[in-house]
């Protein structure tokens, strides 16, 4: 089992309606994104956090039901439920507005953390908002740091640099976190922003450096990449039509995980010895799962059937 700890909210992304748009209410938050697209991808998966229990956290909790994720380390409270509303630029990153303070996500705090977790869990998955808004944020690095010797930690900083109002402590941070992490996930765009002008490769062989045994770094239409300290590996962009992009990454980070689950390679051991071509099949599998999701409105992973069955059709 992987458990996908931190954020659960309600994106809000906009449709056509008449001569104007509506926002319409979907479940999202990049961790619980993570965790429905692993269920989806039939690796067994389990979602840590916390929810409110007003009508947006019922939502988000039939969301996780209804896609087979495990709801054993969700904890509720009384606040309101996190919301983002989307912005939408064909071409572009999706721009977001949060709507964050006193929700019910950020409060978790370590009482709320499982005394210990069972040997069925393989690796711990940690990234995006729930990584810098506290109290939560320190409640889930201490669980990092519990659990680093015990099982596979997974990190995808998902950077949003409009909640980060300190760059120097957020890289710090952040530096702490890659070494703990065994897989670490990023994209170009966060590459821009935490090392501007730094090629992605250099930061991704520096992390490396600091215990990672696998980096992957995502470019959307132009594919991706994956380094290990034995092996640099390139998979091309696939050619969809694409609605939005809106969950592709957790899409991609869900089939990475839920790749290396299937294949068995999901261990501290086994991933610093992934060969060229184990690593081409986890990254395309990866790839497919997010180009998918860029096909369909919203955060609305695929399904193993669909990513196995080959690329998406090209355009």
């Amino acid at each position: 089992m992987i458990v996908v700890c931190g954020e659960a909210l309600v994106d809000f992304t906009p449709t056509p309606v008449g001569d104007g748009e509506a926002y319409v209410p979907r479940a999202g938050g990049s961790p619980l994104n993570v965790a429905v697209t692993l269920a989806r991808l039939e690796a067994p998966a389990a979602f840590l956090g916390r929810l409110s229990r007003d009508f947006f956290g019922q939502l988000l909790r039939r969301h996780l039901v209804i896609n087979g994720v495990d709801l054993r380390y969700l904890k509720d409270g009384p606040e309101l439920t996190s919301l983002a509303f989307v912005h939408l630029v064909p071409g572009e990153e999706p721009a977001y507005r949060f709507y964050l303070e006193n929700s019910a996500d950020r409060g978790l705090l370590p009482e709320h953390l499982p005394p210990a977790f069972p040997n069925e869990v393989q690796a711990l998955h940690f990234g995006s908002l729930s990584l810098v808004l506290e109290p939560g944020a320190s409640t889930l690095e201490h669980c990092m740091r519990r659990e680093r010797e015990a099982r596979v930690i997974s990190l995808d900083p998902n950077v949003r640099p409009g909640l980060i109002v300190d760059h120097e402590a957020y890289m710090r941070r952040l530096d702490g976190w890659v070494r703990l992490a065994d897989i670490v996930k990023v994209s170009v765009a966060d590459l821009a922003w935490l090392h501007p002008g730094e090629e992605p490769e250099r930061v991704a062989r520096g992390w490396l450096e600091r215990g990672p045994s696998l980096v992957a770094v995502t470019a959307g239409v132009d594919g991706c990449a994956g380094f290990t300290r034995d092996q640099t590996v390139r998979v091309p962009g696939l050619a969809v039509q694409v609605v939005d992009t809106v969950g592709a990454g957790d899409a991609y980070m869900g089939g990475l995980l839920a790749r290396l689950q299937h294949r068995g390679w999901l261990a501290r051991a086994r991933l610093a010895g992934l060969t060229a071509t184990e690593l081409t099949e986890v990254l395309s599998f990866a790839n497919r799962a997010s180009a998918l999701t860029c096909a369909r409105a919203g955060a609305d992973p695929p399904y193993r059937s669909e990513v196995d069955g080959g690329s998406p059709p090209a355009i």
